[in-house]
């Protein structure tokens, strides 16, 4: 999931260095949602991990 929101953040990136300005700002919301998800999955398994132990 991690590898996803860095190529969305790539291919925001390029799209505003370009001009795109829709695409790139669609783009980092989906970066910025994947990557909340990718760290809340993650804290939740630490948790996890922390109370089976």
């Amino acid at each position: 999931m991690l590898y996803y929101t860095v190529i969305f953040l790539i291919v925001a990136v390029i799209a505003a260095i370009f001009g795109f300005g829709g695409i790139a700002s669609a783009s980092a919301g989906i970066a910025q949602i994947l990557f909340f998800v990718f760290l809340v999955l993650f804290l939740g398994t630490l948790v996890l991990r922390v109370l089976r132990n």
